[in-house]
């Protein structure tokens, strides 16, 4: 694995160093990460592998929700488990469902409070807030009740929460599954107003088109990594490979 940092950084930012020595991830006697080590430059990485592969996981490791029970997880020398307060700056996480996120009642509280808890005053706080508002054209927005808004609605205040934090690696863990693709395609513009490094997990590869390296997990496993283009189209082909097969139509005994 080479350690040249890609060309391909977001404008103004600089690929973030990704390092797992060992991790490992149990919930009870179930094993859902075993021995990742990784040492990459992050600047645009799909993560792809199927339902159960350890994706989301995965994801809430980098983002210091989830503990290792083995191993260490840094990012930019920054543990992220046991440092919360630093990490909160390195990475940001976008869910699949808002809902799940979202902890405030009106969407200024919930952008000032990630303000909040990275050190700024209330009024700081909530003076940045507006700021990202504005930024998104979203002013009208600040006493605005999240219950009242639609699905995608509230993946675009999470995705501003998020962006006012300015953290240098947002994690998108498949948050447009399921949305139509107006709604779909409209977040993913908003998304360009993030210029930070970024690391998409998705089952749709059509997602992952602006990805310069990849990474492909198999039952909490790393099965491989390297240029994205080419980790995906063997992806791709292997899970058509799989789709041909009829590993679904026998009952269990």
């Amino acid at each position: 694995m080479s350690d040249k940092e890609p060309d391909t950084a977001a404008p103004g930012a600089h690929a973030s160093r990704l390092r797992l020595e060992g991790a490992r991830v149990a919930r009870g006697e179930k094993v859902v990460l075993e021995d990742l080590t990784l040492d990459l430059a992050v600047s645009r990485l799909a993560i792809v592998g199927r339902n159960g592969s350890g994706k989301s996981t995965l994801a809430r490791l980098l983002a210091g929700l989830v503990t290792p029970d083995a191993g260490q997880v840094t990012i930019n020398g920054v543990d992220m488990a046991r440092d919360r307060k630093a990490a909160l700056g390195e990475v940001g996480i976008l869910f699949q469902n808002p809902d799940h996120q979202i902890i405030f009642p009106t969407v200024l509280e919930e952008l000032a409070f990630g303000l909040a808890q990275q050190g700024r005053g209330k009024k700081q706080a909530e003076a940045a807030a507006r700021e990202t508002l504005a930024r998104f054209g979203k002013s009208h927005w600040d006493a605005a009740y999240v219950d009242t808004l639609s699905h995608g609605q509230k993946h675009l205040v999470c995705l501003m929460a998020i962006t006012a934090m300015a953290p240098r690696l947002l994690i998108l863990d498949e948050p447009f599954a399921g949305l139509d693709i107006p709604t779909r395609a409209q977040l993913m513009r908003y998304l360009g107003h993030y210029q930070g490094n970024l690391i998409h997990i998705s089952h749709d590869p059509a997602d992952l088109a602006g990805c310069d390296q990849a990474l492909w997990l198999e039952r909490g496993r790393i099965h491989r990594q390297g240029d994205s283009a080419a980790v995906i189209a063997d992806y791709v082909a292997r899970m058509t490979e799989l789709g041909e097969a009829d590993d679904i139509a026998d009952l269990a005994g």
